[in-house]
């Protein structure tokens, strides 16, 4: 694996990063638009295309209600994963925390809530820059660890702690947060994983159980 922040050159982990980037790097748009690599990363995820797409709508839905129930009192980041749904960032206080995850739960298809929100005042640009970067690192670490597939993570980082999410095995959940853990400027990782069994990954999802091997 090579060492964090060293520039990595393979095309794969040049996809993968794009696609996880896509919003903020323009400049890798050509380069996940005009191949197979994006379509390929979907493919291989471990969520059904219903779930995907279903993630996506919650995501959405959440976002927009959380902005108007937060508005400037806080700073909230909503990640879903097959329809469980992790909260981190900033809230004001105790009752806005509280609220936010009662209306997130009330999402039509929302399984759970992991409510992670801090008692605090807003992040920071240079914190969440640094979170920015401490994913991206992450994510093209898990990609260099040839014996686990990356696509079937989800990473999200607040305050220097990385949430990892997926539908993994315990082998390659430990192994994703072994790989987390080295990253520079980590300081915690924690596990939010839907676990499968080897043999399981073997009969249902081929597509990724071969890069095990």
């Amino acid at each position: 694996m090579s060492k964090t922040g060293q520039v990595l050159k393979g095309p794969l982990t040049k996809a993968i990063l794009c696609a996880a980037l896509l919003g903020s790097l323009q400049g890798c748009v050509p380069l996940v638009m005009g191949g197979a690599a994006l379509g390929a990363a979907a493919t291989m995820d471990r969520r059904t295309l219903g779930a995907q797409t279903e993630d996506k709508s919650i995501t959405v839905k959440a976002e927009m209600q959380v902005r108007k129930l937060v508005g400037d009192a806080g700073h909230v980041n909503v990640a879903s994963y097959n329809r469980k749904v992790l909260l981190t960032g900033e809230v004001r206080d105790e009752t806005m925390k509280a609220s936010v995850e009662r209306e997130v739960r009330s999402i039509e298809n929302v399984v759970s809530v992991i409510n992670e929100l801090a008692i605090a005042g807003p992040s920071s640009l240079t914190s969440r820059s640094s979170d920015a970067l401490i994913t991206t690192n992450v994510k093209a670490s898990l990609v260099e660890m040839k014996t686990i597939s990356a696509t079937s993570f989800k990473v999200v980082t607040e305050r220097g702690t990385v949430y990892l999410m997926g539908r993994v095995t315990q082998r390659e959940g430990d192994l994703g947060a072994k790989i987390a853990q080295s990253v520079s400027g980590v300081q915690r990782v924690v596990k939010i994983f839907e676990y499968i069994t080897e043999e399981e990954l073997r009969t249902q999802y081929p597509q990724t159980s071969s890069v095990q091997l």
